[in-house]
């Protein structure tokens, strides 16, 4: 028998099944993992700190591996690319790359505090920061206060797609992390050298955490620097696999996407930002 009429195909079950998140445990640790039966062995989720300095340098040192992490992922494009986090000893100012420093070089040495002004404060490296940076993410952490982390650079899939100004379906398991969860800004106004364009940056968000720029690139945010950098490696290879599956439909195959309701049982998990941070921080190590 050749292995080609070996193969079985499964009729479709018209009374599919569809998983509840109702019926899965609340707490995120418990419904990804599983260890030892008396419950000895437990993965360990996002700190929780009582000393904001600790806090601070915590924030820098996953912050500066995140840049090493995209450095390797060849993530930098020229002078742009920029990521910035919430100081939480002054929640007014925010850290950030200094620009001409490459990614793969990143220590928390190097991460600039921006203040409100826009300006560089002496708690962190004495460097200049990327002017379109900082349009940007002071538009974003003054639109969207619920979260302490965005990150923006120039990929090349993401690029390659945003030139449609469309999101992505979802065709996989890993698409689904932006199941109502992505927002598009569909004009490209150029570089970001003023305050109006940053805004409309920050609009095109909305309340999601994911946003594709039109001619542009990708843009995330998070609750912590590791669940916007998982997000923006997703959304790399949600873009990637979204033109190589249009690429083949273009030669007569069916895309067959996900449905609503497993779309959002499966973000219910994925979108979570414990598990965001879990993955992060293994790509991380």
């Amino acid at each position: 028998m050749s292995a080609m009429s070996a193969t079985t195909t499964v009729p479709e079950d018209a009374s599919k099944h569809h998983q509840s998140i109702a019926n899965q445990p609340k707490s995120l640790i418990e419904r990804v993992s599983r260890a030892d039966r008396d419950g000895k062995i437990k993965l360990q989720g996002i700190p929780v700190f009582t000393d904001k300095m600790e806090e601070r340098e915590w924030i820098k040192e996953h912050m500066a591996a995140v840049f090493r992490f995209w450095g390797k992922m060849g993530y930098g494009e020229g002078l742009a690319g920029h990521i910035t986090v919430v100081d939480p000893v002054e929640p007014s100012c925010y850290w950030m790359n200094p620009i001409c420093v490459h990614f793969g070089i990143m220590t928390k040495s190097k991460l600039v505090l921006v203040g409100p002004d826009g300006y560089i404060r002496p708690e962190g490296a004495q460097l200049p920061i990327n002017t379109a940076g900082f349009y940007i993410h002071s538009a974003i952490h003054k639109a969207r206060p619920d979260v302490k982390a965005a990150g923006h650079t120039h990929t090349v899939y993401g690029k390659a797609w945003s030139v449609f100004g469309k999101p992505i379906d979802m065709l996989s398991q890993d698409s689904c992390l932006f199941y109502n969860n992505l927002g598009v800004y569909k004009n490209f106004g150029g570089i970001v050298l003023a305050h109006e364009e940053g805004e409309n940056v920050a609009k095109s968000l909305g309340t999601s955490k994911n946003c594709i720029l039109q001619n542009h690139g990708l843009l995330t945010v998070g609750e912590t620097v590791d669940e916007m950098a998982h997000a923006f490696h997703a959304l790399e290879r949600a873009c990637h696999v979204q033109l190589l599956s249009e690429s083949a439909a273009s030669n007569g195959h069916k895309i067959n996407t996900i449905d609503d309701e497993d779309a959002a049982f499966t973000a219910a998990t994925l979108t979570h930002p414990e598990a965001a941070y879990l993955v992060s921080v293994s790509d991380d190590e």
